[in-house]
This record gives structure tokens, sequence and C-alpha cells, in this order.
């Protein structure tokens, strides 16, 4: 294990990032699977799945929203296919395309199945909400809670999360040009659930999760999973014919280590905010019985200072998010939980100048 040798330097927020609100999601979601299209004049943002209000199983949806900037409003469309709504899929579009992956089920008894699903949702021209669902090839090995991101345009990365019994190291990449599924290099340090992360140019970089304690028991009383403090970035090149990532351990970043934080790409940055430093059930209820409390906390891994830099709190801090996705002017932050465990319709964006 190699750690990249980078002073840990904090840098002052310029004035003009800050955190503004849109319209609101027609109903309450958490744990959804969230992705986006951008051209210059008009951004169209989608909401796939997750948990609603009650945060039973029967609250896990397949419904679909989709955030049209040109009415500035949300609509309805085609649920995603199947009999039963997931929870903590990957959704990442490619072209002018949206693939929703993985995520996990929960039945009547509480059991929870990981999913191998792929479903490849193209939108309408005009109207998004006017598209059509097709199938993909199933995950080789199915994924909840993982790292998803693009590269080269082409390429689908899901990185760790986990696979019905434990978490896993496999790196997974589907060619979305050959409807192919292959394997990328493994990662390096402890494999996790819920980290956040995502890719710029050919570089990977995530951050916290959780992982199962070795030392639990259920008579020992000590915690049953522990928040991962590690970052990790990858470097993805073309290596005999395959991808190949070197990875590299970060310098911890500003802040607690974090549980289902959202993050995304702006400009040189890799943004995360939000998240829990207490992993918890699909609930919001600590799996040590003590209810989970999201993190205002917002910082960024600028790609050209290689440092971590602090950006302004969210005023309305949220956890159990899959992703802080791009629009024309900033980071949008759909639904998630508030303080209380309260699963929320809020819709906001982090503005930060390119």
């Amino acid at each position: 294990m190699r750690t990249l040798l980078l002073a840990l330097v904090l840098l002052s927020a310029p004035a003009e990032i800050q955190w503004t609100s849109l319209p609101a999601l027609p109903e309450p979601v958490s744990n959804n699977a969230v992705a986006s299209l951008t051209n210059r004049d008009r951004s169209v943002a989608f909401s796939f799945m997750g948990i609603g209000a009650t945060k039973t199983h029967e609250a896990i949806t397949r419904k679909t929203s989709v955030f049209d900037s040109r009415l500035n409003a949300w609509f309805g469309m085609a649920s995603v296919p199947g009999t039963q709504g997931r929870i903590a899929a990957s959704a990442v579009s490619v072209r002018h395309q949206i693939y929703v992956i993985g995520g996990y089920t929960v039945d009547a008894q509480g059991k929870e199945v990981t999913s191998p699903n792929l479903d490849i949702y193209t939108p309408g021209k005009d109207q998004p909400e006017d598209g059509y669902w097709a199938k993909g090839i199933p995950v080789p090995i199915p994924v909840d809670d993982s790292v998803a991101g693009v590269y080269d345009g082409r390429f689908i990365f899901l990185v760790s999360g986990w696979s019905q019994q434990d978490n896993v190291t496999d790196v997974q990449i589907y060619d979305a040009y050959r409807d192919r599924w292959g394997t990328g290099t493994p990662i390096l340090g402890t494999p996790v659930f819920g980290h956040a992360g995502a890719i710029s140019g050919k570089t990977i970089v995530y951050c916290g999760g959780a992982y199962k304690n070795s030392a639990w028991t259920k008579e020992n009383g000590k915690p049953r999973y522990i928040v991962s403090r590690e970052c990790w970035q990858g470097t993805i090149s073309l290596k005999t014919k395959n991808l190949h990532v070197d990875w590299v351990r970060l310098p911890e970043h500003p802040g607690h280590a974090q549980f289902r934080m959202a993050a995304g790409v702006w400009g040189k940055r890799i943004v995360f905010t939000g998240g829990t430093d207490n992993p918890y059930n699909y609930d919001g209820i600590g799996y040590d019985g003590v209810p989970a409390q999201p993190s205002p906390t917002t910082f960024a891994w600028n790609l050209d200072t290689h440092a971590w830099e602090t950006l302004p709190d969210n005023p309305n801090p949220t956890m159990d998010h899959r992703g802080l996705i791009p629009d024309k002017d900033g980071l949008m932050l759909i639904g998630g939980m508030e303080a209380g465990q309260k699963v929320t319709t809020r819709v906001s964006r982090l503005s930060i100048p390119k």
C-alpha cells in the first residue's frame, strides 16, 4: 500500500461558493439514485427509486422523477422496470442515456437482497419523461452502496460496495458501447459500502463508507460497522489492452469520517457533502441503535493543487445520498434524510466557480 505524500491543506472558500434552493421533489425520497444530462442552456436531472417518508420496506419505490431546467419543474416518468423498488443503487449518464445499476431490495421479513440489475433509460428528445427503458447485461458481482463513475464517455466503473454478505474489493467496468462487463484493478484500501466518490478525466477519488468490525459480537457491545477514514485516488490507464487503475492513498479529508455522503465533479474538484458518522440501516437508525444525524460539512479534493479545500457548510444538512450531480450552474443535491431521519423533498444547488 502506498500513501500519497501530500500536505493536508485547508483553503478558504471564495465568497461566490454558495448553497441555494431549487424546486422540491414531488414526493420525499432518500437513498435514491441520481444522474443528469446537461448542455449549454438546459439541464435535466433524474431521481430513481429510493425510500419514502415512512422508511419501511413498503416505502421502497420504483418511482422516477425528472427535473427540466427549461421549465424549472419536476415531472413523473415511467418507473424503473421490475417488481420491487431498490435503494442504494447507482446511476450515471453516458452520452444521451442513463444507466441505473444495482442497489438492494427489502422484503416484509426484512431480508435484503443485492440486485445485479442494469437498467438503461433513453430520454425523449424534447420531453425527457417520454423515453423508454431497456435491459443491460447484469452486473457480474452484484453490488449496492457502490461508487459509480464514467471514464472516457464510455466505461462505467463500479468501485467496491456491498455484495450480499460483505464488502468487495472489486472494480467492475461496463463498456457502454459493447454492452459487456470487465474487471479493473481492485482497490488497495479497506473494502467499504456507503462510500462516496466520482471520476474526473482519468482520476477516481473516493472517501468514507463503512466496513465490518471483525471484533464485533452480539455480546461484547462493540460497534458492528466502523466508518472508514480512508480516501483513495486512482489513475486510470490502458495497459495491455485492459484498463488499469494505479491506486494511492490520499490524506484524510476535513471533518469526521462519513457514511453515505454525496459526491460529484465540478471543474477540477471532486466535491463531497453531508453523510453521517454513524453507519445505519435503511431507516436511518444506526446499527448501534442510535439514530444517525446528518453532517453539514462540505469539502473538495482539488485535482490541480492536490489539496483538500473546505467549502461552505450545507445550511440544511442531509445524509443517505447516492450522488451530487451537475447542472448548468453547479451541483444538485436531491432528497435524502434531514435531522431526525426525516425523508425530504428538498433539492439544493451548490454553486462553485469553475
